[in-house]
């Protein structure tokens, strides 16, 4: 069953998107400036380590072995959790979760809730879905808020707004909050000073909160998450009520394992030896009641997929989009997912299916240099995920232009004599070749030339200078 991602229906595709963003210089310039900033930092963080490729291979084998063992440590979460007070709900898609999370809310009589950063619910758009049922959701991570308050969309995993510099950010608080300061000037101090008084109250009002999960550690039913703000902590203690909304992917087997994961996540997203506020709970804790929304949404789909698997390995660290120069110059919007970045250009294409033209576009945007495969702390091989859906996209398209020219140079090339005529026609003709094709073949030249065939070919060269040895 594919999955859905409501909040980004109807997006173009990459190269239509990536088109238009690589056009705005100011996009460009805070994107070299961000990522080039994290790519440095992470890579002086990584190498204070000497076994970090051993921590890799650790990542990936626990990974591989949770997946392929799922449906068991998925049975003793939930055994876990629910023997510790907490209750399990299963939502096979994103309209699912999005009625599960809604109606438990509703159950409080509250119409407000605050979030932990989460990319799950953004799968979902599950702002959009409390939206309609009349509760507001506050976003409460710092970049988040910006997002919202600018009505915008994430453009980065670990930096949602890495597309807005200073003075754009200080422009929407002063817009939007109505409690900002008239002299707010652009210094992160004051910017960050500015957000906290806007959350404070919100903190101290709100009766229920929505947490996504970084892991979840099955042999106790314990639910981690990472964040460095200390927002997360006020969400995940002070409200009577927490839903966590998680994917079905994010578990580890015992806290043994998590020891791996929590050495490689901060050192690969924020470049920190450790993160500054990791919170962890078992089930109900201090008389609040929790709720674990288990997340498909497509998942099991692509954990049938033997090639495809692997993207579930991701930790959310976002250490491939800050090395991709294609991101670098596009930024996540173009991605048209809330997974942007290579990454994304797997992952989401594999959720939804691609059936539509964003998804089928998506395992294009990528130079299939590598460097998103050699950064990436669980050694997911994104290459060669790419290639995979390039050839299942050209599948779902065949065009019978396409067949025929293709049935065509097969049957050329499967004769010597043939193509030797094909190629003294080419020599003969070279001069009337066009530089663009027509029509429904237009398409392929709208981002390359059709190159010039040569006088000769190599074989009637080699035959005529004896294997090169005369003029």
């Amino acid at each position: 069953m594919t999955g859905s991602m409501p909040t980004y229906l109807g997006m173009p595709s990459f190269p239509e998107a990536a088109r238009e963003a690589v056009g705005d210089t100011r996009l460009r310039r805070n994107l070299a400036h961000a990522t080039g900033t994290i790519r440095a930092r992470r890579a002086e963080a990584v190498a204070e380590l000497p076994d970090w490729e051993r921590l890799r291979e650790s990542a990936r084998q626990i990974k591989d072995h949770t997946l392929a063992h799922l449906g068991h440590y998925l049975r003793l979460l939930e055994e876990r959790v629910t023997g510790a007070g907490g209750t399990v709900h299963w939502a096979r898609d994103a309209a699912e979760a999005n009625r599960i999370v809604a109606g438990l809310v509703e159950a409080t009589g509250e119409r407000e809730v605050v979030k932990v950063k989460s990319m799950a619910t953004q799968e979902i758009g599950l702002n959009e879905a409390l939206a309609q049922a009349g509760i507001t959701a506050y976003e409460t991570d710092l970049a988040e808020l910006i997002v919202q308050l600018g009505d915008d969309r994430p453009s980065h995993i670990l930096v949602p707004a890495i597309h807005r510099n200073r003075a754009e950010i200080r422009d929407i608080f002063l817009r939007t909050m109505p409690d900002a300061p008239a002299g707010l000037s652009d210094s992160p101090a004051e910017l960050a000073e500015a957000a906290r008084r806007h959350l404070r109250a919100k903190f101290l009002s709100a009766r229920v909160a929505v947490s996504g999960a970084n892991f979840a550690v099955a042999e106790t039913g314990t639910l981690v998450v990472l964040e460095s703000e200390g927002n997360g902590r006020m969400c995940l203690t002070l409200p009577r009520t927490l839903i966590t909304v998680m994917g079905i992917e994010k578990l580890v087997p015992t806290f043994a394992d998590l020891e791996v994961f929590l050495q490689l996540l901060p050192r690969s997203s924020t470049a920190e030896r450790m993160n500054p506020y990791t919170s962890m709970w078992t089930g109900v804790t201090e008389g609040q009641d929790f709720h674990l929304v288990l997340l498909d949404n497509g998942r099991t789909d692509v954990l049938a997929d033997e090639v495809g698997r692997q993207a579930l390995r991701c930790i959310r660290c976002s250490a491939c989009l800050n090395v991709c120069p294609v991101y670098e110059r596009a930024g996540g919007h173009a991605y048209g997912s809330p997974y942007p970045g290579p990454i994304g250009a797997i992952l989401s294409p594999q959720l939804r299916g691609v059936g539509s033209e964003v998804d089928a576009s998506l395992p294009y945007a990528s130079t299939l240099c590598g460097a998103c495969f050699e950064a990436c702390p669980v050694a997911i091989d994104i290459p060669e995920v790419l290639v995979e859906l390039r050839a299942r996209a050209v599948e779902s398209a065949r065009h019978p232009l396409t067949d025929a020219a293709m049935a065509a140079a097969g049957w050329t090339l499967r004769s010597p004599a043939r193509l030797a005529l094909a190629q003294r026609a080419a020599g003969r003709f070279r001069r009337l070749t066009p530089r663009r094709l027509p029509g429904p073949l237009r398409a392929w030249t709208d981002t390359r030339d059709i190159p010039r065939p040569p006088p000769e070919s190599f074989r009637a060269w080699w035959k005529r200078t004896d294997g090169g040895r005369r003029p």
